[in-house]
């Protein structure tokens, strides 16, 4: 059975959903500043960057960013959305309509929404002085404010919730998919947005240009939605991010 799951996981439809996966990561590899420059930028200012070309994420505005954000969005969830999204394929080997495009199309479009609310928010908070040109927080209380936050939504009931669907992918499609592979998308992306988002904004303390956190990030974000993995990894996360918060505010004042 894994055999045949593998092959089928081979199939073109599959195989484009790869090749986007790869672009969004090439994308993001293509945007990241590369680490010397952002310390020459500390020495030397960020016209020094300017004069080398070097676009950084305010440079381009509002829409700039949400571009970024939702490819940094594509990059780091579709791959924790493939056991659910074989599931739902599942489903139509033995006999019901899926349309994966479909539902692949949905679940982009709610974090294209995140994506909307997560620019606002890096502009907002970069004019106001709190985040640099890279997106990585300037302030200790925020970062500790978002460390702490993420970590309090790893012990919520909601977050718990919504983990439990992504862990039970085949109970979650049963109950809603007379709805169409759309919706389903939509709402597998809600679900996801339940698990992540807190997480997903922890970027502002990793740095938005930040390939390693960006790749750390999407690995413990996958492992988390796998059942015998992710209840053993979702509360020390979060024990370790509370911490973290607390070192930051420590180590500041």
């Amino acid at each position: 059975m894994i055999a045949a799951r593998i092959r089928a996981m081979g199939a073109p439809h599959w195989l484009g959903l790869y090749g986007l996966i790869l672009g969004a990561w090439g994308l993001l590899y293509a945007m990241a500043v590369p680490a010397d420059l952002r310390a020459a930028s500390s020495l030397y200012g960020i016209e020094f960057l300017a004069a080398l070309c070097v676009a950084t994420p305010d440079a381009a505005g509002y829409f700039g960013l949400l571009a970024m954000w939702s490819i940094m969005s594509a990059a780091m969830m579709a791959p924790t959305a493939l056991p659910a999204l074989a599931t739902y394929e599942d489903l139509g080997q033995a006999g019901a309509e899926t349309r994966l495009a479909g539902l692949v199309a949905g679940y982009l479009a709610i974090w294209v929404g995140f994506s909307a609310f997560a620019a606002a928010a890096q502009l907002a908070l970069f004019q106001a002085g709190l985040l640099d040109p890279f997106g990585t927080s300037l302030s200790a209380v925020l970062s500790a404010a978002l460390l702490a936050l993420a970590g309090a939504w790893q012990f919520t009931p909601l977050k718990e919730a919504c983990l439990s669907k992504c862990r039970a992918p085949m109970m979650f499609f049963l109950q809603h998919f007379d709805e169409g592979p759309w919706r389903n998308g939509l709402r597998l992306g809600a679900v996801c947005i339940g698990c992540c988002w807190a997480l997903m904004l922890l970027a502002f303390v990793g740095g938005t240009m930040n390939l390693v956190f960006m790749g750390i990030a999407t690995i413990l974000m996958a492992l988390e939605k796998l059942p015998e993995i992710g209840r053993w990894l979702t509360r020390p996360l979060g024990a370790l991010l509370l911490a973290a918060s607390a070192v930051t505010l420590w180590t500041a004042f």
